[in-house]
């Protein structure tokens, strides 16, 4: 399914299930095949005949069919993360006020606001009073919904036993039953006498957990921690894990991460680099003396294949000496907002 070209003129504009097959052409074998993965048994068949019998894709058919993917994915990552007014804020500048408001009634007819979405503009101290007396779980389900920023400043201003309990519910969280979700919404709504819109979708769980330990102060990190390691000690290992990842290094200043590197055995960076963004590499032969980073690109290169799970264990033998060096506060890992947007 490599990307066809073609420089014939005079074509109808693609719509529909053609649109969706020029994509899958225009992006190529490997990715194609990433979103198809995502797809139904049904709808693969249909983009499948569709595409065997797709004509070669002009440049400009490519280039349309890519922007116009991209821009749909700009405009429903806006309004998930700042609402539908946000999103057309933002777009307005990058592509004019009418295909901003276009792009936006596409996402909002497809993808409606979130649960909630009236709190996101609620002061965090006022909400952490108004929840203070809510059910953990009830708490735990609105804070889910909520951006990671938002719920840790929330999450901050509970009382400290709260704190702990909330956040474990937060990350045992699976999909929310509709009904759940509209009773809730209800109550919240009638109180604060706001008006939402509804939707229903996988919230909580421990990824969102740690976006949210990972804006609140190191205070209040700290402490949710060692209560989870007292009630439930594989899910705080697990929140650790994720807390800093190998790709995290890139966060690191000059003077940390040459810290790590003089605790760091060579030959597991060399095979925790194997599998590495560019970036990340670059990052770290650019903290290192000119002859260690040539012997460090030598050493990966005579790697060779190797093993995912062989990289995996030496990214994260690399990882607990970064906790380590963290928690004997010998080193400095960005936290906040700017982390995570980072």
């Amino acid at each position: 399914m490599a990307t066809q070209l073609s420089v014939r003129a005079n074509r109808q504009p693609l719509t529909g299930a053609a649109k969706a097959a020029a994509l899958l052409v225009a992006l190529g074998p490997d990715l194609s095949a990433r979103v198809l993965q995502h797809l139904q048994e049904h709808e693969i068949e249909a983009l499948t005949v569709k595409v065997a019998s797709m004509e070669r894709l002009t440049e400009e058919e490519v280039e349309s069919v890519i922007n116009e993917a991209h821009e749909m994915v700009l405009a429903h990552r806006y309004v998930a993360s700042g609402g539908v007014d946000y999103a057309k804020e933002l777009l307005a500048k990058a592509l004019g006020p009418d295909k901003a408001t276009a792009l936006i009634e596409r996402v909002v007819a497809t993808h409606p606001p979130a649960p909630f979405e009236f709190l996101r503009k609620s002061d965090p101290r006022q909400m952490a009073t108004f929840l203070q007396n809510e059910h953990p779980q009830t708490i735990a389900l609105i804070l889910s919904h909520l951006q990671p920023v938002q719920a840790a400043a929330v999450l901050t201003n509970l009382g400290e036993d709260l704190q702990a309990e909330v956040a474990r519910r937060i990350a045992t969280m699976d999909r929310t039953p509709p009904e759940i979700i509209n009773r809730v919404e209800e109550i919240m709504r009638r109180r604060l006498s706001s008006l939402i819109s509804q939707d229903t979708r996988s919230v909580g769980g421990t990824g969102h957990l740690v976006a949210i330990l990972m804006t609140v102060d190191r205070g209040t990190e700290r402490h949710i921690l060692e209560r989870l390691t007292e009630t439930d000690p594989d899910l705080a290992e697990e929140v650790r894990k994720l807390m800093f990842t190998f790709d995290d290094l890139i966060l690191l200043d000059d003077r940390s991460l040459q810290r790590v590197l003089r605790e760091v055995d060579m030959r597991d960076l060399a095979l925790a680099l194997k599998a590495a963004r560019d970036d990340l590499k670059e990052h770290i032969f650019s903290n290192m003396s000119a002859r260690a980073a040539e012997l460090l690109r030598e050493e990966i290169s005579y790697l060779g294949p190797v093993r995912i799970r062989a990289v995996e264990e030496a990214q994260q033998r690399i990882v607990s000496i970064v906790r380590r060096l963290e928690e004997a506060e010998e080193i400095v890992i960005s936290r906040g907002e700017e982390r995570l947007l980072g």
